[in-house]
């Protein structure tokens, strides 16, 4: 088991898709969106944020609630992806390779969830 948050891979692949969609929403056509811009940025954050402070949690079982709450963020982000193509801030193919990275990022959560409830350890450290 990782060590830090840093270790695991799908915190990693969550940021990188953040720092995506943040150079995405500094777009002019953002500005004059700025519930939309601020919804994505904050569903894009929520993602890894939720991973990092379930990692700190004392029990697998709680660490996988953050984890859940993240798999939902990535949920909304895709969601406000599809209404930032459709207000044509982004095209079709940007929310394709955004949206497949966060399907990416929710099969990776699943899997640790999965694991995580398998273990079910009552201290994690």
């Amino acid at each position: 088991m990782a060590k830090s948050v840093e270790e695991l891979q799908v915190y990693q692949k969550a940021l990188e898709a953040s720092a995506a969609v943040s150079s995405i929403i500094q777009r002019p056509s953002f500005t004059r969106d700025p519930r939309l811009r601020d919804q994505l940025g904050s569903s894009t954050e929520r993602v890894a944020s939720a991973i990092a402070e379930g990692f700190e949690q004392s029990t697998d079982r709680h660490f996988a609630q953050y984890l859940y709450r993240s798999r939902g963020s990535s949920r909304e982000a895709r969601t406000q992806l599809v209404v930032a193509r459709d207000r044509q801030h982004i095209t079709e193919s940007e929310r394709v390779e955004l949206s497949d990275r966060y399907e990416e990022i929710a099969r990776m959560l699943t899997g640790l969830i999965a694991h995580l409830e398998a273990e079910d350890r009552k201290h994690r450290r």
